[in-house]
């Protein structure tokens, strides 16, 4: 069997009782590390936890060397444990696809993920459009077209979750035509500059406004769960600590809505 875990927002504890069932059971367990991460860096505590050496899947191995992570799933049991839900990623999908082409039985063990656990901020999950990504850009690449959909939700009066960029063994131009490659430092977005980013586009794109209210979310579900409500443009300079980090332009704002976020607010909530 096929087995795709999710593990939740991060702590090694947030697993299911299903899915560490599954896990202490199988022949091998790998640990997908690019499509998001683990809060802390607790590899060795999820070692420990599970009772298994865990083999880390890179965003290599993942898209390109996916049968090795499925190699004799048909006559043993091998699991990939996501961070999140498995089905928070595309990639995740064309696994499962992949193995049910090769008719290795697959079974997804679900979790919290930051699609649902961004209404912590009080913002109700139904009042919610489709959600965003927002890449890093770079001096010759400004994709916006994320931005249109954000407009888009807030014409609708609803709330937009936007999914800030992670950029972890991305490879170095240079060593692209190389035989051995070389990786930059992994670097994960955060909600000042996903903000600044959305500031720039409002110079020449109309929709959004510099005063319109964002939530910045940092660490959901970890013990240093960090809220912030405050305009777009305060959320430039907003330093909301270490990854991962998330952002929600905020639509229309229902009082109950309202009188949750203002307790993680720097302004008063319009909306």
């Amino acid at each position: 069997m096929f087995y795709v875990v999710g593990l939740g927002l991060g702590d090694v504890k947030d697993i299911t009782v299903k899915g560490l069932e599954i896990v202490k059971k199988c022949d091998r367990v790998y640990l997908e590390a690019y499509t998001s991460i683990l809060i802390d860096d607790i590899i060795d505590d999820m070692k420990s936890f599970y009772g298994k050496d865990i083999i880390i899947a890179d965003r290599e191995m993942v898209e390109s060397a996916s049968d090795v992570i499925l190699h004799n799933a048909d006559v043993e049991d091998v699991a990939l444990l996501v961070v999140g839900d498995p089905y928070g990623a595309t990639t995740h999908t064309d696994l499962v696809l992949r193995a049910r082409q090769s008719n290795i039985p697959t079974k997804v063990v679900h979790n919290a993920s930051i699609l649902n656990a961004a209404g912590c901020c009080g913002l109700q999950l139904y009042n919610f459009g489709e959600t965003v990504s927002i890449p890093f850009w770079t001096e010759s690449w400004k994709p916006d077209s994320f931005y249109d959909k954000i407009v888009e939700n807030k014409s609708r009066g609803l709330h937009t979750l936007c999914l800030l960029d992670i950029q972890v063994k991305e490879p170095t131009l240079e060593s692209l035509t190389k035989k051995t490659r070389q990786y930059l430092p992994p670097r994960f977005m955060s909600v000042s500059q996903a903000a600044q980013q959305l500031v720039e586009i409002t110079k020449t794109k109309p929709g959004l406004s510099t005063a319109d209210l964002a939530v910045g979310i940092a660490r959901v579900g970890s013990e240093t769960q960090h809220i912030v409500a405050t305009s777009l443009s305060n959320m430039t300079e907003t330093d909301m600590g270490k990854p991962l980090h998330s952002l929600i332009i905020v639509g229309n704002i229902h009082p109950v809505e309202s009188e949750f976020l203002a307790q993680y607010s720097t302004q008063e909530l319009t909306g």
